[in-house]
């Protein structure tokens, strides 16, 4: 039998009860944690499924402007910038879209100008959500800059002197070609000053050099005229996106050319 005081028992109860609501609080916290993450995740996979049908749509718009043109290339590679994705497709207005086009060729003048890259990135990018659901409409930018790579053996091409090389010195045009100069094989070595011209780049070689080359007037006036053979002006062609050709560097690669444009129309229907 228990020698403690009834009156005791009644503490006891009342302490459990007030510990009931903590512990039910805490339940609920978790729960609303667990929930919140669960929305979250959902929200991020929906914001990844919707870039992803942007993109493709965005690209397929490309594609068709880019044949249009009768310019062939690969497969458009859009990427689309921003975050959260969502929140763009509800206004229409995208910040940034970055385009790749690998493989780019089309014939100017007969010949045929390869672009083993042309990289673009468009900004302030209007697509209606209708526009990409449908095709229908059109894909616009407030601003476009692309930069095109045009290779070597294009430019060789064009020159079309047996045996001459091109390649990056220093940031420089360099031009290797052997030449027979009065019955003397030798090697001419130079560097070209380049310019940049509406649809086309102008390569200007200067002074040519070559160990043993004689030093007669005849041999001076063979290695000039020559030096104005490799001088010749590279046409490149109509870029998309009505991009208009700004500059010019020197890669290993080939010639890095740049060019912008404002207020353009993306979508095949441009």
């Amino acid at each position: 039998m228990s020698t403690y005081p009834a009156y005791q028992e009644e503490p006891v109860r009342r302490s459990r009860s007030r510990r009931q609501p903590g512990r039910r609080a805490r339940r609920l916290l978790a729960v609303v944690a667990v929930l919140l993450l669960v929305l979250a995740l959902v929200l991020v996979v929906a914001d990844r499924v919707a870039v992803a049908y942007a993109e493709r749509a965005v690209a397929d718009q490309i594609r068709q402007q880019v044949a249009g043109q009768n310019i062939e290339s690969s497969e458009p590679e859009v990427s689309i910038g921003g975050f959260p994705f969502l929140s763009q497709v509800a206004t229409g207005r995208y910040q940034s879209v970055s385009i790749v086009l690998r493989d780019v060729s089309a014939a100017v003048n007969g010949n045929s100008v390869r672009l083993p890259t042309l990289d673009v990135d468009a900004r302030g990018v209007q697509a209606p959500l209708e526009t990409l659901r449908t095709g229908q409409g059109e894909v616009t930018a407030e601003t476009v800059q692309g930069t095109a790579t045009v290779s070597y053996d294009s430019i060789v091409q064009l020159i079309d002197q047996p045996g001459v090389e091109l390649s990056e010195q220093d940031g420089r045009l360099g031009v290797t070609a052997p030449v027979d100069i009065l019955g003397q094989q030798v090697t001419l070595t130079g560097t070209a000053d380049l310019e940049v011209a509406p649809g086309e780049v102008l390569l200007r070689f200067g002074e040519l050099a070559a160990e043993g080359l004689p030093g007669d007037e005849a041999a001076r006036g063979f290695v000039e005229a020559y030096a104005q053979q490799l001088s010749i002006a590279v046409p490149l062609p109509a870029l998309p996106f009505q991009l208009d050709l700004q500059e010019v560097a020197v890669t290993p690669a080939g010639l890095a050319v740049t060019a912008t444009a404002t207020d353009v129309p993306l979508s095949a229907l441009g």
